[in-house]
């Protein structure tokens, strides 16, 4: 069965529209998630609103909204006064522009959505305005309005489909100026540029997310089984840091030495294997040979 769509609505592009459905297309059920508990007890603990001066506990309907204005000093609005700004949803994904792809800064890709058609009716109009984005190869800008919120959204197609992101705004990123301004501009040798250089090519692969191991993920689960049936835990002694100080033509010829100790022992393990298997080969051969003889 479907999951149950996001969002619904109409993907419009100029005087063409088809109905589609928004799926969230990352998911974080399957993370270990912990709850805080009473250790006495072993009963959930249920989280209150206290007041930051007084400590009286504040109930449901004493919490309000309110801005700071100044340190301790808040300015508080109403919900009726947060409707009348809100921004209501027409429940349209309208396409106003196409940008190619490569000018897409990666920091403004926020939440990714998978696009769907809503109903057979949608297929057609839905297969047109997704093949004519892959003649084109670029990607489409449109505005949709998720939670009260209006969005810059990119989409583009993706297998059957279409994927929507959700972009950033300007004001939500901060200046890269603030945290690279500081680093100095070294002299560094060619050799070391040539040698890095190396190294990179050594490690040279494809993009492939099925590789990508979650190692503390798998380690909290395995901790959860084993404390579930009452196994002990032992804790591993704390590693001695190796000291850093080294040189930096050194490392990067560690670096590179051992890459290619890899791939020679990977080398010889390879040749091994195959001179196996053409020995077995031979004697395979012989095997039939002898017998005639002794018969």
């Amino acid at each position: 069965m479907a999951p149950r769509a996001y969002w619904k609505g109409t993907l419009k592009l100029s005087l063409v529209s088809c109905p589609v459905m928004l799926y969230p297309a990352a998911t974080a059920a399957e993370k270990t998630r912990f709850h805080l508990i009473n250790r006495e007890t072993g009963n959930r603990l249920k989280q209150q609103m206290i007041d930051s001066e007084t400590g009286d506990v504040v109930e449901s309907d004493q919490k309000g909204r309110g801005y700071e204005l100044s340190k301790g000093k808040y300015v508080e609005v109403e919900p009726e006064e947060l409707e009348a700004v809100q921004i209501e949803s027409n429940h349209t994904i309208d396409i106003e522009s196409f940008v190619p792809s490569a000018e897409i800064d990666q920091r403004y890709l926020n939440h990714p959505y998978y696009i769907a058609p809503d109903g057979k009716a949608a297929v057609d109009a839905f297969a047109v305005i997704r093949d004519a984005m892959k003649d084109q190869d670029r990607v489409a800008l449109a505005k949709i309005v998720l939670t009260n919120r209006e969005h810059v959204m990119a989409i583009e197609p993706l297998g059957k489909g279409l994927l929507g992101t959700t972009l950033r705004y300007p004001y939500e990123l901060r200046d890269e100026d603030q945290f690279f301004e500081d680093i100095k501009s070294p002299k560094i040798t060619k050799d070391m540029v040539e040698l890095a250089g190396h190294i990179l090519h050594s490690k040279a692969a494809h993009f492939d997310p099925s590789e990508f191991k979650d190692e503390y993920e798998n380690a909290l689960k395995a901790l959860v089984k084993r404390k579930a049936s009452g196994k002990k835990i032992e804790l591993p002694e704390p590693e001695e840091r190796p000291s850093n100080v080294v040189s930096l033509m050194d490392a990067l010829k560690q670096s590179l030495k051992g890459r290619g100790r890899g791939k020679k022992t990977a080398a010889k393990s390879h040749a091994r294997r195959a001179q196996g298997r053409h020995r077995a080969a031979r004697k395979a051969h012989r095997s039939p040979a002898r017998h005639r003889k002794a018969g």
